[in-house]
């Protein structure tokens, strides 16, 4: 209830910040729940996908089977490459390993871009929260102290209420980014240990 308060007595610019650091909130954690899910999953998928391919008997099989194993598609795009060598242009007159090369290549970038898909923004809402939390502070104190003078009488009670409600903005900022850089760096780690399996994928592959 006090914070209902607390935004309903802001100005515009106080309720913007409220505003904008609840959006950042919402949109991070969805984002964190989100991808920590998929990361999972796709640490799993992958094992058992990659495993699952090097069991089959053919190229045929190892595809078959890998629809039932890697429902996220991270594997199945390096065996679609490895089918499908052609290339366009001066990349068709290159010699066969470095055709395989450069398709598995451009397969491990699309994985990689799903994998970093959202870490920007994390990385966004952990630098940018503090200091939006240090506007609304800023510029509540400054309102404190207008308020103050215009009264015409100074006293701790009123000086303290209003500066310790505006130092709440600050509080809310790290509230904010604390959450989202701590997911940036462990999310980073699953993304770069599944990045790692699937390069070392890639090499098998360019070398089969």
């Amino acid at each position: 209830m006090q914070a209902v308060d607390f935004f309903l007595a802001g100005d515009v610019l106080a309720r913007s910040v409220a505003l904008v650091l609840v959006l950042m909130s919402v949109a991070s954690w969805v984002l964190i729940l989100w991808k920590a899910w998929l990361l999972r999953s796709a640490a799993g998928h992958c094992q058992r996908a990659i495993a699952a391919f090097w069991q089959s008997a053919t190229l045929v099989e190892a595809r078959q089977r890998l629809a039932a194993f890697d429902p996220q598609g991270m594997v199945t795009p390096f065996v679609a490459a490895l089918e499908d060598e052609t290339l366009p242009g001066l990349g068709a007159q290159a010699d066969r390993a470095s055709r395989r090369t450069r398709v598995l290549r451009d397969a491990l970038h699309r994985a990689s871009g799903q994998l970093q898909f959202g870490q920007i923004l994390l990385a966004s809402v952990g630098a940018v929260a503090p200091f939006v939390g240090l506007l609304g502070t800023v510029w509540g104190i400054h309102r404190a102290l207008v308020d103050i003078a215009g009264a015409g009488q100074i006293s701790i009670e009123r000086i303290a209420g209003p500066v310790g409600e505006a130092l709440v903005m600050t509080a809310a900022g790290l509230a904010v980014a604390i959450p989202a850089v701590l997911a940036y760096n462990l999310l980073g780690r699953r993304i770069v240990r599944i990045e790692a399996e699937l390069e070392g994928f890639a090499q098998d592959l360019r070398d089969f």
